[in-house]
């Protein structure tokens, strides 16, 4: 009875794997089924339960494992000392490497310690300009949308009112066990929110573009490059751009599920 108990589970998981990841699959992106976060929406007196949900989507993507060829099993990545070998990922410490080798290790309690508390809350606390925020310090977009019945009243007289003011709100949130600071914006019937970088995280482009001499370029070569430009100009239609490699990738995997033989070529070849 024993052996029968051991030998069925895993005749189940065998079936389950082929199908596991449909890698050729449509890659349209799609709401997640749960909230990155979820807490009150204030400003002032006025608040209402809201979520965060994602508002771009990677889950389409093609992916690989890495396998072994004599077996096809999918290799596990083992954490090794150098010296002693394998050891238990739930042994491991923390380490902030101060010089070569040398490291400042911090337990789990000390870390805790110091960590924000996971606020439940964005609170506004200032509303600008759209055109005052540098595009270098937009960073992720995602949708604010109401939690309970109960509080989208509140949540549409915020939205209206941001709408009517024609300003961006700024906030904070603790997202991850990290404080972000977050920009809200009326979008049709809801509310879009960017996590916005910080400033100590953005490189000023005076600092990148530092060795590129102050020169001007011929006027003739500006304007026919103006001409080009004029030419090609048009609106910005996302839909007609796609990830050619991606496609490619897609076309190859499902050319070997149907077992065909795949010749060699480079890239962009005939």
């Amino acid at each position: 009875m024993a052996a029968r108990k051991k030998t069925k589970p895993k005749t189940k998981k065998a079936a389950k794997t082929p199908g596991h990841h449909a890698p050729a699959n449509s890659n349209e992106p799609r709401l997640s089924a749960r909230p990155i976060w979820q807490g009150q929406l204030r400003l002032s007196l006025v608040s209402c339960p809201v979520a965060l949900y994602g508002a771009t989507s990677r889950g389409g993507d093609i992916s690989f494992h890495l396998l072994n060829p004599e077996t096809n099993n999918r290799i596990r990545m083992i954490p090794t000392d150098p010296d002693t070998g394998p050891v238990e990922r739930a042994d491991l410490v923390k380490g902030y490497e101060i010089a070569k080798n040398h490291y400042v290790v911090l337990s789990n309690d000390e870390l805790d310690a110091v960590k924000l508390e996971t606020t439940h809350t964005i609170e506004i606390e200032r509303f600008v300009d759209e055109k005052t925020i540098d595009r270098l310090y937009w960073n992720d977009p995602y949708y604010l949308i109401p939690n309970e019945k109960t509080g989208v009243e509140a949540y549409t007289v915020i939205r209206e009112a941001l709408k009517e003011a024609g300003r961006i709100a700024l906030g904070r949130v603790v997202m991850h066990t990290r404080e972000r600071l977050v920009a809200l914006e009326p979008r049709d019937k809801g509310i879009l929110v960017y996590t916005l970088r910080m400033a100590d995280e953005v490189v000023p482009p005076k600092d990148a573009f530092a060795g590129i001499p102050a020169t001007k370029p011929d006027k003739r070569m500006i304007e026919i490059a103006r001409k080009i430009i004029e030419q090609q100009e048009g609106a910005f239609e996302p839909g007609k751009f796609h990830d050619r490699y991606e496609n490619a990738l897609r076309d190859l995997i499902r050319r070997k599920q149907k077992g065909e033989k795949i010749g060699h070529r480079r890239a962009g070849g005939k």
